[in-house]
């Protein structure tokens, strides 16, 4: 066994190494060119879509543009937000917080993209549901069929990992710190609630996460400015400290990858999840009149998760520091990642300013969130399924199956897990970066008609009413 753990985690380590954070931000990088940087240029238009517009019952699809967001954000919004922000600042150092935002500004091309060629080639399956994501346009967009089931093959695999069971082991073993609760008690309750809104398809699952999601995202990041409002002092220099740390030689600037970038951008990737095929798998069930409209609603998802929560969290741990005069690479060599050690200073981060109530803040988010995150990977793990089987039957066991690991990831140690749900999720990215770059001339082609039929003729109204 610990052969076979020392191949897994030398596997994960190949998959994530330093060409895949290439691959990723480089898709971006090309992506945000071809689309003339429309993350700047249309955000707020983006943004108003998300939070405004009613879908018509004309259009085609599972449910709202709001919904599919949410439900993206669900798996999106997870312990990534509070545990990974704090691995990449603690293995980093606080430069790793900006090249966080690098890879969020690119990354909103990517998850633009994803949904365009989502929405594009989604199908109406054999049940009447919508059914899109990265395996439906690799084999209907490159007729790479045999590309298309691993990517599937690789979802479904990860869906019990990253989405399951090291979420449930997280929220276990932090509110056993917190409160003494035995985690086969937390890992029961979050596996009875998880089965009673998945087994109620997509529309369950969009209606848990419209609720869950927007409330504990505003908590937090509520909370988090309360205190970085309440010591102004120190925002000045936290963010010259997280410049000045992005480019030093130890960020690896004129040499190798180094530390800051490396976990800046790996866990920057592994909070909003741009690049891996994983939302528009999501954005796919969407209600919509164009591809580029809900992509745009899509895009959004990186910006609140990575630019808004993951930043509030990044300043004020830096803050912490500052305050409690940490010496960031001591931390590094003392605390081997754990994320259960992460998950701990953020609740000290917090609860430095905000005595009791902030770590209590903490750990609810982390349960809701790790939660959300479990509804959301469940839609993504059985649409990945479905496209195997095409069995209704086969997804229902899935739900349930998905349900009972919430319990067991909740009750045992995960070491090897986490290295294996890592691998897979990093594998998941490789087929869909290989589609948005084969596709990218579609993506653009879908963005200038959207613009021309859509966009232009709505402004020109707007400002005719105005």
């Amino acid at each position: 066994m610990e052969e076979f753990s020392s191949i897994v985690k030398q596997i994960s380590g190949f998959i994530w190494g330093p060409w895949i954070i290439g691959f990723l931000v480089g898709t971006g990088i090309f992506l945000s060119i071809r689309l003339r940087f429309l993350q700047f240029s249309h955000l707020g238009y983006a943004l108003k879509l998300a939070l405004t517009r009613k879908t018509k019952s004309t259009e085609e699809g599972d449910i709202s543009h709001f919904g599919a967001l949410m439900t993206a954000l669900a798996a999106t919004v997870g312990t990534g937000n509070i545990v990974g922000v704090a691995t990449a600042v603690i293995s980093g150092g606080p430069g790793a917080v900006f090249w966080m935002w690098v890879t969020a500004i690119f990354g909103m091309a990517t998850k633009y993209g994803e949904a365009v060629l989502a929405i594009k080639y989604r199908v109406t399956d054999k049940s009447g549901h919508m059914a899109g994501g990265p395996m439906y346009f690799i084999e209907r967009g490159l007729n790479l069929k045999w590309l298309a089931v691993l990517f599937a093959i690789f979802g479904v695999m990860a869906s019990f990992g990253i989405g399951n069971m090291t979420q449930s082991n997280s929220v276990a073993g932090n509110v056993a710190n917190a409160i003494n609760l035995s985690p086969w008690i937390s890992g029961l309750i979050m596996a009875i609630f998880t089965a009673a809104v998945i087994l109620g398809g997509v529309k369950s699952i969009a209606k848990a996460s419209s609720v869950i999601v927007p409330l504990m995202a505003i908590l937090y990041v509520f909370v988090g400015l309360i205190i970085i409002v309440m010591n102004l002092n120190l925002v000045p220099e936290a963010f010259a400290l997280i410049c000045k740390e992005a480019f030093t030689m130890k960020a690896g600037i004129g040499g190798l990858l180094g530390s800051a970038i490396k976990y800046g951008v790996a866990r920057g990737v592994f909070s909003n999840e741009a690049g891996l095929g994983s939302a528009p798998i999501a954005a796919a069930a969407a209600k919509t009149d164009h591809p580029c409209r809900q992509a745009l609603v899509s895009m959004t998802g990186t910006f609140l998760d990575t630019i808004v929560v993951c930043s509030v969290n990044g300043i004020l741990l830096v803050m912490a520091g500052l305050q409690n005069k940490v010496n960031f690479d001591a931390l590094q060599a003392a605390s081997g990642g754990g994320s259960s050690f992460a998950a701990s200073l953020t609740s000290e981060s917090f609860s430095l300013f905000m005595p009791f109530f902030g770590g209590l803040v903490v750990t609810i988010s982390l349960i809701f969130f790790a939660y959300s995150t479990i509804l959301g990977w469940s839609y993504y793990g059985e649409r990945c399924l479905y496209y195997l089987t095409e069995s209704k039957t086969a997804s229902f066991v899935y739900r349930l199956i998905f349900s009972i690991f919430v319990f067991v990831g909740a009750v045992v140690e995960l070491n090897l897990a986490w290295d294996i749900s890592d691998a897979f999720n990093g594998a998941m990215a490789i087929p869909n970066l290989i589609g948005l770059l084969a596709l990218s001339g579609v993506i653009v082609a879908q963005t200038k008609d959207f613009f021309e039929r859509f966009y232009k003729p709505e402004k020109l109204a707007r400002l005719r009413k105005g």
